[in-house]
């Protein structure tokens, strides 16, 4: 689930450098401390010589050397913190400063990953979907059923309760849209997205053109590394059927649904043709696959796109007519 070994490592490399930075900056405040305030390395020293005979003295058979050392430590402690404030410096002035203080920048906490790492994991997942900004507009907060009514209405609804079903399931599951122009399919795959990029899966959305743009670029060019599109847990294909046809192009459709299915990595295929078209411009095995291995929603009614832009339209020319 996510990101690859290669990811992870970049992002632990970050924080490598947040604890590289931490140090710095403690050593140079240390530094600057011993060179202005009288006496304080010289506790510092007095503190270490303390830990070692005390501890010395407990390994021969002194119970009581613990206690003395802390009361010992202490005392020392206080007056290194009355120096520093004499000075005018904080405190807590050559304490380290983290990013984050519940993980001291390492990622990591007694229950695992610390939330900082999550959220890094989930924005990286994010930048690599490729639809970041879309999800802001389309997601299932946004679900609007007033541009629905009669079986169109019941066939949306449909389609919303098996995204959400899908978005519940960590299990191996596909799913198919397709229908007339408008009527919410990429919406839907959208939602999804949203839902498991914030569950920290890894997402990848590519239109039908850019997608096959993508196969062509794994087989042609060497130097392309990139193969999320065969293990990225959920794969968005939208508007399947807009690029150009070709036997090449087929064959690479069918190898990437059949390495995806056999790796059981889920896939979200959108398209306004309908099942007969589908089944006459591609190939047996691509509608075959499609058939028995997508769980397949058809959606209807009316263009929402063109209606959400013809109220704008309106919505424009009526403040100009009221401005005028």
């Amino acid at each position: 689930m996510g990101l690859s070994n290669a990811q992870y490592d970049d992002i632990m490399r970050q924080y490598e450098k947040r604890q590289e930075k931490s140090r710095t900056q403690a050593e140079k405040r240390l530094a600057y401390v011993y060179e202005n305030i009288e006496g304080f390395k010289e506790l510092d020293l007095d503190i270490a010589a303390i830990s070692v005979t005390q501890a010395k003295k407990y390994l021969n058979g002194d119970e009581n050397a613990i206690a003395l050392s802390k009361d010992l430590l202490n005392e020392k402690s206080k007056t290194k913190e009355r120096l520093l404030i004499n000075a005018g410096l904080n405190p807590d002035y050559l304490k380290p400063e983290y990013e984050c203080p519940a993980c001291h920048d390492t990622g990591y906490i007694e229950r695992g990953k610390c939330q900082c790492l999550k959220q890094a994991i989930i924005d990286l997942l994010y930048e690599q979907s490729g639809i970041k900004e879309m999800l802001n507009q389309e997601n299932f907060s946004q679900l609007d059923y007033r541009y629905y009514e009669g079986e169109d209405l019941k066939r949306f609804s449909k389609a919303v309760d098996k995204c959400r079903q899908f978005c519940e399931k960590s299990d191996y599951q596909n799913l198919f849209f397709y229908g007339t122009v408008g009527t919410g399919k990429s919406f839907l795959s959208s939602c999804v997205a949203k839902s498991l990029l914030d569950k920290g899966f890894s997402v990848i959305y590519y239109t039908a053109t850019e997608f096959f743009k993508a196969l062509s670029r794994q087989i042609f060019d060497r130097d392309y590394k990139d193969d999320h599109i065969h293990t990225c847990d959920l794969l968005i294909i939208d508007d399947l059927g807009t690029e150009t046809n070709s036997e090449f192009l087929n064959s690479q459709l069918f190898s990437c649904l059949n390495t995806r299915h056999l790796n059981q990595k889920s896939t979200i295929i959108s398209t306004n043709l309908l099942l007969e078209e589908l089944s006459k411009r591609y190939t047996d095995r691509i509608f075959s696959r499609i058939i028995s291995n997508y769980e397949l929603l058809l959606l209807s009614g009316a263009d929402i796109r063109m209606i959400k832009k013809l109220k704008k339209v309106e919505r424009i020319s009526f403040q100009t007519m009221e401005g005028a």
